[in-house]
């Protein structure tokens, strides 16, 4: 897939616990398909299907539900959509290992493989697109690890020093993603987002994930539910800062926000790039 044209990634999450309700589609598999047909009409990329909440403060399901939990959402979903492209949104090299059993095209590691050590030799063997996050400490406890000297150069420095580990070690597609959020408050988060150019100058394709977070809806007073319009301008930032990829909760809006930053570049031809 060609990232000259940003891309757009739909979330579906098998969860009850997800911090936005409308994005969960809990363990309904016809839901889920509904959802996901939904989402792929709507002109969404690729599908990113997670099972286990890492909201900050979130209880972590076990890892035997989540692989199952993942298999019986990406075997209804491919049987569906068999074209469907379908990123697996985990940190367990073990859900890993079976999404991938199971026709997922890309892996998304929020944790950039710290909370499995076992995650990058899993994507170094089985070569797949890998996302690779940051964050600090886990999700039950990460809202208390901001204490950075420099969060975006840390942040970046992290991202771009395993990238490059893994590339030299033969993955083929890394993607990176600071993980908005994640142990970051919301002036860091600004700062990563301001200073976003920086991390993208290094070559790796970037994804931000901002969608209805309360870096939006906090500071405007706001709760998830109202944070589209925010979630949209920040989406157009993001892409000016030169991310390629857009994960996101509303689909249209997404891909109304790309059409529009790709016509603003002067660059019509690129929304006829299928």
């Amino acid at each position: 897939m060609s990232l000259e044209r940003p891309r757009v990634l739909g979330i579906l999450n098998l969860t009850t616990d997800s911090f936005y309700a409308p994005s969960r589609v809990g363990l309904n598999t016809t839901e889920t398909v509904d959802r996901a047909g939904t989402m792929l009409s709507q002109g969404a990329d690729i599908l990113d299907l997670g099972a286990c909440s890492t909201r900050p403060g979130s209880t972590q399901v076990g890892p035997v539900e989540e692989e199952e939990r993942i298999q019986a959402g990406l075997e209804a979903i491919l049987s569906a959509f068999p074209g469907a492209l379908i990123s697996v949104d985990t940190y367990r090299a073990s859900v890993a290992g079976t999404a991938i059993r199971c026709g997922a095209a890309m892996i998304n590691d929020v944790s950039g493989g710290t909370l499995d050590p076992q995650m990058h030799p899993l994507i170094l063997q089985q070569k797949v697109p890998y996302i690779l996050g940051h964050l600090r400490g886990s999700p039950e406890n990460m809202a208390s690890m901001t204490d950075y000297q420099d969060a975006p150069s840390e942040v970046f420095d992290f991202l771009v020093q395993n990238a490059e580990s893994l590339s030299q070690a033969g993955a083929p597609t890394i993607l990176v993603d600071p993980c908005f959020g994640f142990a970051k408050s919301q002036a860091q988060n600004y700062q990563i987002l301001y200073r976003l150019s920086e991390l993208v100058a290094y070559g790796w394709p970037v994804m931000a994930g901002l969608s209805r977070k309360s870096m939006i809806y906090r500071p405007l007073g706001l709760d998830s539910s109202t944070a589209l319009n925010g979630t949209t301008a920040l989406n157009t930032i993001a892409l000016t800062q030169g991310a390629r990829l857009l994960r996101v909760h509303d689909v249209i809006e997404a891909v109304q926000c790309v059409n529009l930053w790709c016509l603003f570049q002067n660059r019509e031809d690129l929304l006829k790039i299928s």
